[in-house]
């Protein structure tokens, strides 16, 4: 996990536990009459809060960054269990002497210790159970080689080697390092070929020795694939332009990105992207049901799911989900149609005004973008986003000659794109479909994702380019 990661994953988790203290005080003010009358204590109840408001200004905000400073939020992955259980039991304990000493010395009579004291053990029970859970998750996450993050060190063997056993346990599980690419003994057109090969994520360029024209050369070959490219620092003796610093293992890094940078924006386009999927799942539902019914009527036989393998992150494949607008053996007549009909779009991806293969209810499907909804399936599993480029079959990607035009796989596909709004099917040309993919990636924010999906409406209602 690389550190701008981990800076916003600790702060994500930082305030969903300040959120976990502040219910546990709720609760325990909610239930202290009832366990007043169970314990036969007399006296008058009052509210279970009144009073107690001043603990909720201390407790939440301290209580993670306490937790923080007991290194709760370090190695989330690799940290034993007895190990957290005992910072946590520190942590909290602090914090008890903390709300100890306010109610000594600020002499709060008021206080209700029923709800101070099951208050903290909520609180405890709560974010033991939150960090078991969090562990527990990541664990799983690193374990599947699916989601690890796909990484080449390129350097010297032996430097290479040093470095990734200096890779502290929560880094190296996060990563599957698929080669160690030595510049000095390989071309930078093997660099560029692997990447491609590997849908490499990440390059980390460990060469002290090496020249800088050669790692600037292969530092080119990452940019223009959208690639982050990591350069160990401790040569460096210029200024690199639109450079950002960071480090792995104390190591000082320059990273140059050409794709956004994780922060709150990322975040939310995560949490938008499965609200609105899961939300156009359920009211589609009619369209669903229509479409099934009429390709069944229309095409019988075949079934009423497309699946293809398609470029996703990276180029990583999976498989998409489209209704079948087609005949049944219509990959097959694929080579047929380009040698007696041609291509409409100039470069790899192939469109068709009038295919043939395309049967009458198909082309309805098509005008209104009917056949993409089944992609909100693929959003939902991650592999794709409500907006991002579109994803481009295998074999398309494959004949990409221009190593840039690979840049546009550097963000997560999506269902709609500005390609989507600017005419889609009308646009002939596939250096300006992908110049708008790149644009898009330039200029990302989550209000750019909002203006597409606000534009997407009236251009599915109005057939804009649509084939």
């Amino acid at each position: 996990m690389r550190e701008s990661n981990r800076h916003f994953s600790v702060q994500v988790l930082q305030l969903f536990d300040a959120t976990l203290v502040w219910l546990s005080f709720v609760i325990a003010g909610q239930i202290r009459g009832p366990i007043r009358d169970l314990l036969g204590m007399a006296g008058p109840a009052g509210g279970g809060f009144d009073g107690m408001l001043w603990v909720i200004f201390i407790a939440v905000p301290l209580t993670p960054l306490i937790l923080e400073k007991f290194g709760h939020y370090d190695r989330l992955v690799s940290k034993r269990g007895l190990e957290n259980f005992t910072g946590l039991v520190r942590g909290v304990f602090l914090m008890v002497l903390i709300v100890g000493v306010a109610v000594v010395f600020g002499k709060i009579g008021d206080t209700k210790r029923l709800t101070l004291g099951s208050g903290f053990v909520f609180s405890f029970l709560f974010l033991w159970l939150r960090s078991a859970f969090t562990a527990k998750f990541l664990r799983s996450r690193a374990a599947s080689e699916g989601l690890l993050e796909r990484v080449v060190l390129a350097g010297p063997k032996a430097e290479t080697e040093a470095f990734e056993s200096s890779l502290d346990p929560e880094v190296a599980e996060a990563w599957r390092v698929v080669e160690h690419f030595d510049l000095e003994k390989s071309t930078i057109e093997d660099l560029d070929d692997l990447i491609k090969k590997e849908s490499v994520q990440r390059v980390v360029f460990l060469a002290k020795h090496t020249e800088f024209e050669r790692v600037s050369r292969a530092v080119e070959t990452c940019e223009v694939q959208g690639v982050e490219a990591w350069i160990g620092a401790s040569f460096m003796q210029t200024q690199v332009a639109r450079p950002s610093f960071d480090s792995i293992g104390g190591q000082p890094m320059l990273v140059f990105r050409s794709t956004p940078e994780l922060s709150w924006q990322l975040f939310c386009k995560k949490v938008v992207d499965l609200l609105g999927a899961s939300l156009i799942l359920i009211f589609s539902s009619p369209f669903w049901i229509a479409a099934i019914i009429g390709i069944k009527l229309s095409s019988p036989g075949a079934p009423v799911i497309f699946t293809q393998q398609r470029s996703g992150l990276y180029g990583k494949p999976f498989c998409i989900y489209k209704f079948r607008t087609m005949v049944a053996d219509a990959e097959k007549l694929l080579d047929q149609v380009k040698e007696e009909h041609g291509n409409e779009v100039d470069g790899p991806a192939f469109k068709l005004k009038t295919d043939p293969r395309i049967f009458p209810f198909g082309n309805f499907l098509r005008k209104f973008s009917i056949d993409e909804l089944p992609q909100v399936i693929n959003v939902l599993k991650g592999e794709m986003s409500l907006v991002g480029p579109r994803p481009l079959p295998l074999h398309e990607i494959e004949a990409i000659e221009n190593s840039a035009h690979r840049r546009r796989l550097s963000m997560k596909p999506g269902i709609t794109c500005l390609w989507q709004i600017s005419g889609r099917s009308d646009i002939t040309d596939f250096d300006e479909w992908v110049k708008l993919d790149v644009d898009y990636i330039d200029r990302w924010s989550i209000w750019e994702d909002f203006r597409i999906l606000f534009k997407t409406i009236p251009a599915v209602i109005f057939s804009k380019g649509a084939r």
